[in-house]
């Protein structure tokens, strides 16, 4: 990873990162998101940087106050195996202590990747039922897919509900 750089996403990687959800989304991998979308979330978005190169990206979503999920963790296909997607969870989970975060959720299909920092196999949405409550007010996607609704559950078969408790 000699050269690759971890850093925050500015809008100039919007477009790069799109590439990647693409590159990801037609086969399950990632979900698709439009790019108004994105630009709206940049500021959850980390990216590797090759160069002037986008060659991943990451986002912290914060649920909850002491909740947030790590979603659409990319690597492009020609830069993996060089710890990239490490990098990028590792400055990922470093954000949510950083932001008070206590528990960090991931949905995924990477469960001995996301096992190696700690992340333990749940099931159903860990949260008391009154937080649950408010979380259904939510818009965003991913909520919905963190709390299980069924109007989201085509976008999720296959996955793994994990979850990191941060000390």
């Amino acid at each position: 990873m000699a050269d690759v750089v971890i850093r925050r996403a500015r809008t100039s990687d919007v477009r790069a990162i799109r590439g990647l959800i693409d590159a990801f989304s037609p086969n399950g991998r990632l979900l698709s998101k439009a790019t108004v979308t994105l630009y709206e979330d940049v500021l959850e978005f980390w990216v590797a940087v090759d160069g002037e190169i986008v060659v991943g990206c990451g986002a912290l979503h914060v649920m909850w106050e002491d909740l947030a999920e790590i979603r659409t963790v990319a690597v492009d296909q020609a830069h993996q195996g060089r710890k990239i997607g490490y990098e990028l969870v590792t400055a990922l989970i470093a954000a949510a202590r950083d932001v008070g975060v206590r528990r960090v959720f991931v949905l995924t299909f990477e469960t001995d990747f996301f096992g190696r920092f700690g992340f333990r196999e749940i099931d159903g949405a860990p949260v008391p039922q009154a937080v649950y409550e408010q979380l259904l007010r939510s818009y965003d996607e991913g909520v919905a897919e963190f709390l299980d609704l069924e109007r989201v559950k085509p976008n999720t078969l296959g996955n793994t509900r994990m979850l990191l408790h941060l000390s």
